[in-house]
């Protein structure tokens, strides 16, 4: 067990007292689907945005761990699962790659802007027909002059609608080369580039998902992160940091409605006794604390083996997997604990079903997962 510092209990503790404040009218943003700009704001404040950045470059200078020690706070604080989704978007989607890969002349240019969150990130990736499939991705990128050309789509794009600078990966070479792809910092009024509306979707609805289109697109050669054709480099360091940074978030979400369903179990009577003493019901409590106290392991055992820089390829596929299937299995057990009162929207736990249902599918599906350990494991 990790023994937290007083500085770091302290950073996790300006996030979490910050929770109700967040969570105001939060099933009714879930309903409309409203990003909130005055919360984004208020965790400005908080300096979460630049929590592992140089100091240099407006941020913190926290660790790994420490950085997930704090966002772990604001899923325990924050009912907005969307809202705390599009936080680990943004730190995740540029400032990770443009911190480890980025030129100096980027990292001065970008970086403040996204420490301090008055310029929102997000990463395109995936494709309309190029999900967990990268090598078959179409968008390209060609040299001109001192730009490379974009042309091609990218779909599921978190943050997009309300983002000014995209990570976007393009290829740059023979299609299906691992050293085909490239990654690019895009600016939102980069001429070509059109920004889509908003999509609607099942949940996370409070942050919004958009396609990008790119017809002629000039981008800067300075602009390539990293280098031309890392993009597999740079992609495989961004993943290792969403899975612990988002599924950090969902672990403070589990605490949380684990103690809900504590607390809704030992005051709710039924039969002339707290339905906690139904074996039926307990056990379905003690299932959500397993999943929490498993969750918590493979998270951080896993980016402690990362900063030792280990290799971590089957802990990082095993932890996403575990957690966000336990993140699942726990709004279920929350509705089903609280029964009739858990399926009605004001009490939010059908909101963390629909939220939850997302976790074995964005940052790789639980099958391309199970793939990747079978593979691991010499299948």
């Amino acid at each position: 067990m990790i023994d937290w510092d007083e500085e770091q209990r302290a950073l996790r503790a300006a996030v979490v007292d910050l929770g109700p404040v967040l969570s105001k009218d939060h099933v009714e943003r879930d309903r409309t689907g409203e990003f909130s700009t005055a919360n984004w704001d208020r965790v400005r404040e908080t300096g979460l945005f630049g929590l592992p950045f140089p100091e240099e470059h407006g941020g913190l200078g926290a660790d790994l761990l420490t950085t997930m020690y704090v966002l772990e706070g604001l899923g325990e604080g924050c009912r907005d699962g969307g809202f705390s989704f599009s936080v680990s978007t943004h730190v995740v989607g540029v400032g990770v790659p443009l911190h480890r890969f980025g030129s100096a002349a980027l990292k001065a240019r970008y970086l403040p802007e996204i420490s301090a969150g008055t310029m929102i990130g997000a990463h395109a990736i995936t494709e309309p027909d190029a999900g967990s499939d990268m090598m078959a991705m179409r968008t390209t990128a060609v040299p001109d002059g001192d730009s490379f050309v974009l042309n091609g789509s990218k779909a599921f794009v978190s943050n997009g609608p309300i983002a000014g600078l995209y990570t976007v990966y393009a290829r740059t070479g023979k299609q299906g080369s691992p050293a085909a792809i490239t990654a690019f910092l895009v600016e939102r009024d980069t001429p070509g580039l059109t920004v889509g509306n908003p999509v609607a979707k099942m949940g996370l609805r409070t942050s919004p998902l958009c396609e990008l289109f790119f017809d002629d697109c000039r981008v800067p050669k300075a602009n390539v992160v990293g280098s031309v054709g890392a993009g597999f480099l740079v992609l495989d360091h961004v993943m290792k940091w969403e899975i612990l940074l988002s599924f950090v978030i969902n672990l403070g979400e589990m605490a949380h409605r684990l103690a809900r369903c504590v607390e809704y179990a030992k005051e709710r009577a039924a039969f002339g006794q707290p339905i906690g003493k139904f074996q039926s019901v307990a056990n379905k409590v003690v299932e959500m604390k397993i999943g929490v106290e498993t969750s918590r392991k493979w998270l951080y055992d896993t980016a402690e083996r990362l900063t030792r820089r280990e290799n971590v390829t089957i802990d990082i596929a095993i932890t996403k997997l575990t957690v966000s299937e336990a993140s699942l299995a726990s709004a279920l057990a929350a509705v089903q604990v609280f029964g009739g009162y858990g399926y009605l929207a004001e009490y939010g736990l059908e909101k963390d079903v629909r939220n939850a249902v997302a976790g074995p599918i964005y940052s790789g599906t639980s099958e391309v997962q199970r793939q990747r350990i079978a593979t691991m494991v010499g299948l």
